[in-house]
């Protein structure tokens, strides 16, 4: 089998379906098709996807609705897309678990931008061989595992990665520009709501595990900050 990424199109536009096949083909990526909600579940429960482009507006459904769904299993990242412009569609999409939105017409060159960021931060390298213990939390870089009192969280890549940059600066504050810039890159260093976002999905995440809200402190106008966790200070060791 082929050791290039899966990426599952989602669009009930034949047309649009098939230049996204060909564009991601002649990209170097293995790519699966489907025009509704029905065959979306289907074809990702068959050969789980490793990214899924999905479509707002879909012939069976809500493609929130559909990535909320899809989120309750599948880990890969989910790129929406959409000719909807509007700020609370995308907060919607992207509380419904999406980890980026691409409003149509896009830019071939844009698109396969935002599929390697993605697919970068879902499976590239760890930056440090190591287990980070802050308090009861626990994160384990080269697995991309989160635990707290030894029972896993389950995160999507990008909630991962915001623990990750937060775990990693040890207690430092770090600006809404430096996590844009870190975890989406240089070209999102002003979509603070983005970060909002995704940062709310990971506190209510860490919350139901048992930590408390205020574990990651938000500072008013500046950024955020993750605490000590529940008296202990941040220690790393080698991963097991």
């Amino acid at each position: 089998m082929s050791g290039e990424p899966l990426i599952l199109v989602v669009d009930d536009e034949r047309p649009i379906r098939r230049a996204l096949e060909v564009t991601l083909t002649k990209a170097g990526y293995r790519v699966a098709t489907a025009g509704s909600s029905a065959e979306t579940l289907t074809a990702a429960a068959l050969s789980p996807p490793d990214l899924v482009i999905l479509d707002l507006m879909l012939p069976d459904g809500d493609g929130a609705e559909l990535c909320a769904e899809l989120r309750d299993w599948l880990a890969a990242p989910i790129l929406l897309i959409s000719a909807v412009e509007a700020e609370g569609e995308k907060i919607r999409a992207l509380d419904a678990g999406a980890d980026d939105y691409l409003t149509k017409p896009f830019a071939v060159g844009e698109l396969l931008a935002r599929v390697r960021a993605l697919l970068r931060r879902a499976g590239g390298a760890a930056p440090r061989d190591s287990l980070i213990e802050v308090g009861r939390l626990a994160v384990d870089l080269p697995r991309r595992s989160v635990a707290v009192d030894g029972a896993e969280i389950h995160l999507t890549p990008t909630e991962f990665d915001l623990l990750k940059e937060l775990t990693l600066a040890a207690g430092r504050p770090l600006t809404h520009q430096m996590m844009l810039r870190k975890v989406w890159g240089p070209g999102y260093a002003r979509e603070t709501q983005l970060l909002r976002t995704h940062m709310g999905r990971l506190r209510d995440k860490l919350e139901a595990g048992g930590l408390a809200r205020d574990s990651i402190e938000t500072l008013t106008g500046v950024g955020y900050r993750l605490r000590d966790g529940a008296g202990a200070s941040t220690s790393y060791g080698i991963s097991r």
